[in-house]
């Protein structure tokens, strides 16, 4: 019997040996190194910053009128002054467009209550406009003269890279010498000699985002004020070395 169990203890202890490693061991997903039958494996993020050059504005356009067809038409006027003001602002009609748009009743009285029960008093029509702004000096202006001309809901101002692309090369470029320095780092403290790198993938990656955010201030003082502040662009890459036989 004792020696049955034993058997049966090796037979286990041989099966977890062959187990194949994690396709993504805790090291790993930390940024770390691991070696994997005789390799080294590392992840590493890089970042790239960069000023925008152009700006992307999202406004709403609302109406009220007592019935339906009248919310969507007074509407619809609105929203058209607001892109015939960007037009004249110097806004490109491939950088407008209009969207979302919804009608919704306005209600008067209490749900539920038998004194003054709920009746529609009217309809609240709202579309969306957005603009591209590739001169960022003029987007104070254009701000400005949007919600002058009708716009009177704000749904966001994000800034962008026309051309992405060397900012996102940067990155790549930084993520790759990263993985190599830590690479050559963890097979210096493990005392193995660093091998041919066998593969190079890139996990994923990062679209330019805004480091600071902008602020504005609409009032009748001026255009408003916009901080533009920077773009980080990122890319991570999963690099595999083998270790060289000493």
């Amino acid at each position: 019997m004792r020696a049955a169990r034993a058997a049966l203890v090796v037979a286990a202890a041989l099966a977890a040996l062959s187990l194949p490693w994690p396709a993504t061991p805790p090291a790993l997903a930390q940024g770390g190194a691991v070696s994997e039958a005789g390799r080294i494996v590392v992840e590493a993020e890089g970042r790239a910053s960069a000023a925008p050059d152009m700006a992307t504005i999202t406004l709403g356009v609302t109406a009220e009128a007592e019935s339906a067809g009248a919310a969507v038409a007074d509407m619809s006027q609105a929203a058209q002054e607001v892109i015939d003001r960007l037009a004249a602002e110097g806004i490109a009609a491939r950088d407008l467009q209009t969207s979302a748009l919804s009608l919704s009743p306005r209600w008067r009285g209490e749900h539920g209550s038998r004194d003054a029960p709920r009746e529609i008093v009217g309809y609240v029509a709202e579309t969306t406009v957005t603009a591209r702004v590739r001169a960022l000096d003029s987007l104070g202006g254009v701000l400005d003269a949007a919600v002058r001309s009708g716009a009177n809901v704000f749904r966001g101002l994000s800034f962008g890279l026309s051309e992405p692309q060397p900012a996102q090369d940067a990155a790549r470029r930084a993520a790759v010498a990263e993985a190599l320095r830590r690479a050559e780092l963890f097979a210096g403290a493990a005392g193995v000699p660093l091998g041919p790198l066998v593969r190079l993938e890139e996990a994923g990656g990062g679209q330019p985002r805004p480091m600071m955010r902008a602020e504005m201030a609409v009032s009748d003082a001026g255009p408003v004020p916009v901080a533009e502040g920077e773009l980080d662009v990122t890319a991570r890459v999963r690099m595999v070395w083998e270790i060289a036989p000493e």
